[in-house]
């Protein structure tokens, strides 16, 4: 809970397009990437009666070198994706119920994080214990799967997350999928099916045997 009058800033990078975004914040952030818009684009929303600053110093009405085709390429996304959300979060839904499901009876020693219900629709993470994470993507990368490890405020450092470590969860090891609206039951089948023999195998090649 926050106090009177404290501002309260939210990252919905991962929230924006997929699920309603819950009320409460006082500045917001997203990218359009995220939702399928144009990389290089982002949102930043400050809520009516919040005091804040701009960082950048006043331009004097200048042309700033904003890439206008793009935002408005952004709002047309963002859009469409806003009024397909419902049905597409009811179609990945299942799809994570399932990865979430299988992986914890397939894969011995691991942990999935996150309440079971109360979640994103297409995201999933899941610790594998005595495994390395960048040793686990690059795995799955050549077998075709794209993944990202640890939080996403982490997934480009590949160090471990700080906020899986303040979660008290395993933070190495670490896998987060992310559903797409591309992605297809048989995709997630097969990622399911290669999963095991690839954590297996990295865990024998680190000497780890008889799991």
């Amino acid at each position: 809970m926050r106090g009177p009058r404290v501002p309260l800033y939210v990252d919905a990078s991962q929230s924006v397009g997929h699920v309603p975004v819950p009320d409460g914040w006082s500045l917001l952030t997203a990218s359009a990437r995220k939702w399928g818009g144009p990389a290089g684009v982002g949102l930043l929303v400050v809520r009516k009666g919040t005091r804040w600053v701009s960082p950048y110093p006043d331009d004097g009405g200048r042309d700033t070198g904003r890439d206008l085709p793009a935002i408005v390429a952004a709002a047309a996304a963002l859009r469409a994706v806003t009024a397909e959300q419902e049905a597409e979060a009811a179609r990945l839904a299942p799809l994570v119920d399932r990865i979430r499901a299988v992986v914890a009876a397939t894969v011995p020693d691991v942990e999935v994080v996150g309440d079971p219900e109360a979640r994103l629709p297409h995201l999933v993470t899941f610790s594998c214990l005595y495994v390395d994470g960048e040793a686990l993507l690059h795995a799955l990368d050549r077998h075709g799967f794209a993944v990202s490890s640890g939080s996403s405020c982490t997934s480009s450092t590949l160090r471990p997350s700080h906020v899986l470590e303040a979660m008290g969860v395993l933070s190495h090891g670490n896998v987060r999928v992310s559903l797409h609206r591309q992605t297809t039951e048989a995709e997630v089948d097969r990622f399911l099916a290669e999963l095991p023999g690839i954590v297996a195998d990295l865990r024998a090649e680190a000497g780890v045997v008889g799991l």
